[in-house]
């Protein structure tokens, strides 16, 4: 790619502008704000402001639409789960309270696969059943994880970082602030705070209901939010089915999602380790000639920072030369840098 004798920042916003390249550039904006392809709301932030989300979508608004279709694929899949095998229910043998609560209950105990046995498909359509059953609940445990468990966990982002500051007054701008930059820690926080109520209500419910001894309402509880399900201590009266139907499901993506943001938050730990690694090194001649890109023995700051990027693991040179390659087809006349000409050249050979 050709390049002029005087040389262009890739990167502008590194070099403090001029005065008069500040009004050029207040120009362009407000000309950019009256095309037609602008952004209706097209002013900048500055460098220290936070964009809120509006009201709708904001961390207090109403359900997200993702969640919702969630809740209503859990809703058909209980539902049609619970005809089919109440309708089969004299061909699953165990201890049984009521047809209804036992079809749900079997539902949930088979798309967790926790498993029990203490229900068991006792002839070859119901085990048919339980197999088509098994794969489309993980297929739909899948989905809760990755959709409703984030968006959950989200909401109680800010009641957490309030309760941290109960003693302060923090704004709401404060508190995006905040869960932004420590984001994993908190959803990490969140989930162990949930898991550990859930087994110590699990536990009391299993005590004082099912009428186990401590140590095995805690075996139970372990047994089942792991999914182990070993199926000897499990629940077995009607009060105890219906309590787990939605103690099971939660307690179960619960753990699951604890484990995931563990791993995610010690990939983070890691990444900020290198990072610092990699700002703290020195800068020695072997790198200053894999910074310089277009191989003209001087380092841009543009230069620089994807040098760096690098070496902190957030590109790569495969993501480098696919961007380069798109910017050599936008730069129509070969100049090293982008206009509205190249821009409208781009759109002519498009229409063509």
């Amino acid at each position: 790619m050709a390049t002029n004798d005087t040389r262009q920042p890739l990167l502008p916003g590194l070099v403090r502008p001029s005065p008069r390249t500040v009004k050029k550039n207040d120009l362009k904006r407000r000309k950019l704000c009256r095309s037609r392809s602008a952004p209706v709301d097209c002013t900048p932030l500055e460098r220290n402001e936070i964009a809120l989300p509006p009201h709708s979508a904001s961390v207090f608004g109403n359900l997200n639409p993702s969640f919702k279709l969630v809740l209503l694929f859990l809703a058909i899949y209980l539902g049609v789960g619970c005809v089919c095998f109440y309708i089969v229910k004299d061909q699953v043998r165990g201890e049984k309270t009521n047809g209804v609560l036992d079809a749900l209950y079997f539902c949930i105990v088979t798309m967790t696969t926790v498993g029990y046995g203490d229900l068991v498909p006792n002839s070859a359509a119901s085990k048919l059943l339980a197999c088509a059953f098994v794969f489309t609940g993980m297929a739909l445990v899948g989905m809760i994880l990755g959709k409703s468990a984030d968006y959950l966990m989200e909401k109680q982002e800010v009641m957490l970082v309030k309760a941290l500051h109960l003693h302060k007054k923090v704004s709401e701008t404060e508190i995006l602030k905040e869960i932004q930059s420590n984001k994993v820690r908190y959803k990490f926080l969140l989930s162990l705070i949930l898991l550990v109520v859930l087994i110590i209500v699990g536990t009391i419910f299993l005590t004082k209901v099912e009428k186990l001894s401590l140590v095995d309402a805690f075996y139970c509880v372990c047994s089942t939010i792991t999914t182990l399900g070993y199926g000897d201590k499990s629940f077995s009266t009607e009060a105890g089915r219906l309590f787990a139907i939605f103690w099971i499901l939660t307690s179960t993506l619960c753990v699951a999602q604890f484990f995931f943001y563990l791993t995610e938050l010690n990939t983070e730990s890691r990444q900020q380790d290198l990072v610092k690694w990699v700002l703290s090194r020195k800068m020695t001649v072997t790198d200053l000639e894999a910074a310089d890109l277009d191989d003209d023995g001087t380092v841009t700051a543009a230069e620089f920072v994807i040098y760096k990027l690098k070496e902190m693991g957030k590109i790569n040179q495969e993501d480098i030369s696919l961007v380069m390659e798109e910017f050599e087809n936008i730069d129509a006349d070969q100049s090293g840098t982008l206009s509205t000409s190249d821009l409208l050249a781009q759109s002519f050979q498009t229409d063509k």
